[in-house]
């Protein structure tokens, strides 16, 4: 959590004070004025919100306006002239919600605090590199892909690792297989079902045992030898055919879908759809992740142990991760691009420069 500005009110008696925050906000301190109305009076301030749960249900009803039944009225501090005259608060308000203090007391109250970052030092920034096997090793990431299609002017200098997320499958299909028995069918009887091609090696076999009726050399075997070299250079073409469309189809697979752009410019691109219920604010999503950078140098990543847990859409994480995980099904396995006004900005964080595009590669394991 960062400090970013300086933020203070004056609260009066007898009148009701709303703000609406720009920006989260920390209120640190309460103090009485210089100037006493009631030198032996206490203070009160009250400070009155909307409750969380029924912002909540605001969110789905958005016509529907909050009523006083969803108001909660708590007290901040007291104070009292000559004794007890400031009040250290640790108390934050959340950005653009509404909240109104109140005194109750003759004395103004000063209130001060400052305007804060909380996604700084936040997770997705919570490396484990070094972190031990668990359990949920099950989990690990060693098929995720990086290919990032992107504009070449946004990604300059950006690794292909096209074959990242590369199935087992595909291994399997790559493997060498064992050579087919040839047919032992011969070159007469072939003729009777194809074209001239059998006819043409029949002849020449014909021509290799006369040539054996008059110098006597073994010349038959080689010449059968010669016939069925083509017939096995074109088993071979067929296989390498084979597998070079196996190879096109699952390319073509690794591609995912196509890139989108989301709010505030962050950018996805679905590799592999999940199944189940999509991932919606409110929700406790469990993610496995790679962090780059556009030069490809990872910054962060969580592939195996314990996974990362955050609750989606409530500042857990920097905004491009509550924009681009949004819609992640179980098994979804996805690409975000976060520009820096979504990510960590103008600050620079550890291995991370100022003003950095992230790149992540995330896949969804849980949602809650």
């Amino acid at each position: 959590m960062t400090s970013v500005a300086v933020w203070s009110i004056v609260l009066t008696p007898g009148q009701k004070e709303t703000i609406v925050p720009q920006a989260d906000l920390q209120i640190k301190n309460a103090a009485l004025g210089e100037k006493l109305s009631d030198e032996s009076g206490r203070t009160t301030v009250k400070l009155t919100y909307i409750n969380p749960a029924k912002i909540d249900e605001e969110e789905d009803d958005e016509d529907e306006q909050p009523s006083a039944e969803d108001e909660i009225t708590t007290v901040l501090c007291s104070l009292t002239a000559g004794k007890i005259e400031q009040s250290a608060c640790d108390l934050v308000l959340e950005s653009d919600e509404e909240y109104t203090f109140e005194l109750v007391g003759k004395n103004t109250v000063y209130l001060y605090g400052n305007y804060i970052d909380q996604n700084a030092n936040q997770p997705p920034y919570d490396s484990d590199m070094d972190s031990d096997m668990s359990d949920e090793e099950a989990y690990k990431l060693d098929d995720v892909s990086s290919d990032v299609e992107v504009h070449p002017d946004e990604l300059q200098g950006l690794e292909d690792d096209a074959e990242r997320f590369e199935e087992l499958s595909d291994l399997a299909e790559d493997e060498p297989k064992a050579e087919q028995p040839k047919p032992s069918k011969r070159p007469r009887d072939d003729a009777m079902d194809t074209d001239e091609q059998p006819v043409e090696k029949v002849s020449k076999k014909k021509k290799a045992k006369k040539q054996k009726g008059e110098d006597g050399k073994a010349i038959p075997v080689a010449a059968e030898e010669k016939a069925a070299e083509p017939k096995g250079e074109k088993e071979e073409e067929k296989k390498a055919d084979k597998k070079d469309k196996k190879k096109q189809k699952g390319s073509e697979e690794k591609k995912g879908g196509a890139s989108k752009e989301l709010a505030g410019g962050v950018k996805i691109r679905d590799v592999k759809t999940g199944d189940g219920k999509a991932a919606k604010n409110g929700a406790r999503v469990s993610m496995r992740y790679i962090g780059k950078l556009q030069n490809g140098k990872v910054f962060d990543q969580n592939t195996k142990g314990k996974p990362f847990t955050f609750k989606l859409g409530t500042g857990d994480v920097i905004k491009g991760w509550d924009i681009g995980v949004a819609g992640m099904q179980i098994g979804g396995e996805r690409e975000i691009i976060v520009p820096p006004a979504m990510g960590y900005g103008a600050r620079k964080m550890a291995d991370i420069p100022a003003n950095s595009t992230l790149i992540f590669e995330v896949k969804c394991l849980e949602i809650k």
